[in-house]
Formats: C-alpha cells, structure tokens, sequence
C-alpha cells in the first residue's frame, strides 16, 4: 500500500496563510511550559551547530534559539507565515538566522548538513508522519539530533479529535491533523533511525499532551549518504 499523497504544498498553505496574522498575535498558552521547551533546547544546541528547523511557523522560536547556533535555517509552508519572521528578524537581525518557504513534507536539500534538526508544534501537521521523517532525516548529519514538541491528540478526550476537530475542519478552523499518542510517535522515529534519548513533558497547566522528544541519528543509520 503506499504512502499518502501530500497536497500541493499551496493548497496546504492556505489555512495558514489566512491565519497568519491573528495567529502571530495570539499569545503563548503556556509560557512557563514554553520558557522550559527554551531553555532545555540551548543546552542541547552549541555555537557550532547548523540548525534546521521546519515548521517554525512566524518564527518567535527561531529567534530565540539562532544566537546560539553557528547558521539555523527556519522553515515554514506558509509564505505568510514566513514574511511575519521576516519582519521579526528585520527587527532583531541576527546574522546566523534566514526564514524560507518549504513544505515539511517535502525533501530538503542539502544531504547530513544540519548538526541539529527541530520539530516543534508540526509533525501532526504534515501529511504522512513516516514520510515527513523520511524526507528531513537524510539532512541530518551522522550523530546529530532530532528535538521534537508534538500534541499528541489521540491523549486528548476522544470527542477532540474524533468530533470537534473534524468539526472545526468542515468550517474552516482547523487544519488537517494527525492523531496519534506519544507511543506511536516514538515508535515512528525508531522505525525511520532515530535512537530516542529523552522524553520529557514542560507543560504546567492540566496534563500536556505535547511531548518533548530528543532522539540522535546513530552514526550507522542507513539514512547516512
């Protein structure tokens, strides 16, 4: 059976480019939760590290962590998305950060270059999970790191993501989403050649559904060129 087909990457960008700006100013839900996320994410990174990040959405994240990082290129599918980080960054230069257009579901280019991969807030977002994973993973470099934040909706009370979501979807407030627990997740990323180092939660509010992952590439992975 193969794979899904990912929608072009227009039609994908669609939702998001219309709620790029309410989006951008909607404030953080859990700041202390996202501060952790912060700060646990610097001591992974260090001034040597080229750093790629997808679905980094109107970049706060980005420009928190660039400073840290010899070159971080951040990526989202949405151009409106991605011309809000560049007002940002136009406002706070940092001479290691560039934003790009590119679909998370699509290959990147530029095989075992990034020291560091990120994923936050994106890979229930992206088409097939095995085949988001497929198409990044050969970027990362032997021994580098995967460092995800994904909601893990099928850990929600199952009228989320089997009625309301499908709701909102069907009106035009949500996008299309992946459901899956924190188990299908990790078994995901060994099953594409990540080893998984940590698996922590930062939220403090309720329980947190978004699990914080850390897995390496292993300098064997057949995802080695």
């Amino acid at each position: 059976m193969s794979p899904p087909r990912s929608p072009p990457a227009p039609a994908k960008a669609r939702f998001w480019d219309r709620i790029a700006r309410k989006y951008a100013a909607d404030p953080i839900a859990d700041m202390a939760g996202y501060e952790t996320t912060l700060r646990r994410v610097k001591e992974l990174l260090s001034p040597e590290h080229a750093v790629l990040e997808i679905g980094c959405g109107t970049g706060t994240t980005a420009l928190r962590l660039a400073a840290g990082t010899r070159e971080m290129l951040a990526t989202d599918v949405s151009g409106e998305m991605i011309a809000i980080a560049r007002e940002k960054l136009a406002a706070q230069p940092l001479p290691q950060l560039r934003f790009e257009v590119a679909d998370a579901d699509a290959p990147v280019a530029g095989a075992a270059h990034r020291d560091v991969v990120l994923a936050f807030n994106v890979l229930h977002l992206v088409s097939d999970l095995d085949g988001a994973l497929q198409a990044v993973l050969p970027s990362l470099k032997p021994g580098g790191l995967f460092i995800s934040k994904t909601p893990c909706l099928a850990e929600m009370n199952p009228i989320v993501p089997r009625v309301l979501v499908p709701l909102m979807r069907a009106i035009g407030k949500a996008p299309e989403v992946l459901v899956f627990d924190s188990a299908k997740l990790q078994s995901a990323l060994e099953r594409n050649g990540l080893k998984i180092e940590a698996v922590e939660r930062h939220g403090t509010k309720r329980k947190d559904m978004r699990v914080f992952i850390v897995a390496r590439k292993p300098h064997w992975s057949h995802f080695s060129p």
